[in-house]
C-alpha cells in the first residue's frame, strides 16, 4: 500500500501532463511526439494502480420494506391489517324495513306461541323455567306453534319438571305430547336428555350451545333459542325452515344453501350481530303469513320489487 506523499505526487504527476496537453502538443526528451506522452501517462496510472490498491469497504445493504411491514421492520407490528370489504345482499336493509313493516302487527302464531311463550314464567326456582324452554324446543321441532303450545299446556298441568318426567311413564308423556311431529322419537329424546340434566346439570340446563346441542333431540337453532329464551344470550342466529327458505328467496346468502345450519352460517358471516336475535321471530312470522313455503303471496308482499324469486311471476 503506497504513502500519502507517494499518491500525492503520482496524482501531482498526471495532472501536470494533463495540464500540459491543454498548451498544445508536448515534446519529450528525443522528440517524443503527443502519442509517447498519452502512452506514458497510461504506465504511470496503471503502476499507481498495482501499487496502490484500493481499500475495499464493506457495502451497506439497504432493507427494503414491504408494504406489509411495520415503519421498525416488525412484521405485523404497528400496522392494521387490510380487511378485503365483505359481501352482503344489495337490497338487504330495504327488505328487512319493508319486512318489519308487514310485521309490525305483531299477530303471527310465533307472537302469541313462540318458545318464549309456552314456559311457566312463575314457576320457581329458575331452573324450571328454563327446562321448560328447552321441552318446548323440543317439541317444536316439524310441528306447527299451535300444536306445540297445547302439548305444552297439557305438561305443565301434570307439573312439568325433570323429576315429573323422569317419573312418568313413556306411554302417558306420549299421550300428553300427541300430535306433535315425530312423537315417539321425541318421548325418547325427552326422557334421554332429563335424565343427563338430572344427574350432570342438577336440573338445570347448560349455558353454551356446544353443550345444549350435545342433549338428545336438541339441535342448533333449538340451541341458540334456549341461549336467547332461556338464558339471554345472544349466540348466534336461530334458522329454521322459515328462515333458511326466506333467506334463499331474498339470496341472503352469498351462495345457495342446502340446510339451516349452512344457512345460519352464511347469515352470520355478513348480517350485523346487533339483529341477531331479532330475525328469527321477525322471518317465521314472515313465513307463516306471507311468504308461505306453498304459494307465497307475492301480491301482498312489500318487497316483491326487490324479491329475485318474485321476480317474472
Amino acid at each position: 500500500m503506497c504513502s500519502p506523499q507517494e499518491s500525492g505526487m503520482k496524482a501531482v504527476g498526471v495532472r501536470m501532463v494533463t495540464r500540459s496537453r491543454s498548451r498544445g502538443p508536448v515534446a519529450g526528451p528525443r522528440g517524443v511526439g503527443e502519442d509517447a506522452v498519452r502512452l506514458r501517462m497510461g504506465e504511470a496510472a496503471a503502476e499507481g494502480r498495482k501499487s496502490c490498491s484500493p481499500v475495499k469497504h464493506p457495502q451497506k445493504t439497504q432493507r427494503l420494506k414491504v408494504a406489509y411491514e411495520a415503519p421498525g421492520g416488525e412484521k405485523g407490528e404497528g400496522t392494521e391489517p387490510l380487511v378485503a370489504p365483505g359481501w352482503e345482499p344489495p337490497d338487504w336493509r330495504k327488505q328487512l324495513e319493508n319486512i318489519r313493516a308487514m310485521r309490525s302487527g305483531r299477530d303471527a302464531p310465533v307472537d302469541q306461541l313462540g318458545a318464549e311463550h309456552c314456559y311457566d314464567p312463575s314457576a320457581p326456582p329458575k331452573q324450571v323455567r328454563r327446562y321448560q324452554v328447552l321441552l318446548s324446543l323440543m317439541l317444536s321441532s316439524q310441528t306447527k306453534d299451535q300444536v306445540t303450545a297445547g302439548a305444552m299446556q297439557r305438561l305443565r298441568a301434570h307439573g312439568l319438571t325433570v323429576d315429573s318426567i323422569l317419573q312418568m311413564d313413556d306411554s302417558t308423556l306420549g299421550t300428553l305430547i300427541y300430535p306433535v311431529g315425530f312423537w315417539r322419537s321425541k318421548v325418547k329424546y325427552i326422557k334421554q336428555t332429563s335424565a343427563i340434566l338430572q344427574q350432570r346439570y342438577g336440573g338445570d340446563i347448560p349455558a353454551s350451545v356446544p353443550e345444549l346441542v350435545a342433549l338428545p333431540g336438541v339441535g342448533p337453532k333449538m340451541a341458540h333459542l334456549a341461549m336467547a329464551v332461556a338464558w339471554g344470550t345472544v349466540s348466534g342466529i336461530a334458522v329454521d325452515t322459515h328462515v333458511h327458505r326466506i333467506a334463499g328467496r331474498l339470496k341472503w346468502t352469498k351462495k345457495a344453501t342446502k340446510s339451516p345450519e349452512k344457512t345460519r352460517t352464511a347469515l352470520e358471516e355478513w348480517l350485523p350481530r346487533e339483529l341477531w336475535s331479532e330475525i328469527n321471530g321477525l322471518l317465521v312470522g314472515f313465513g307463516q303469513q306471507t311468504c308461505l313455503p306453498v304459494r307465497p303471496r307475492c301480491q301482498a308482499c312489500l318487497n316483491r320489487a326487490l324479491c329475485p324469486a318474485a321476480q317474472g311471476l
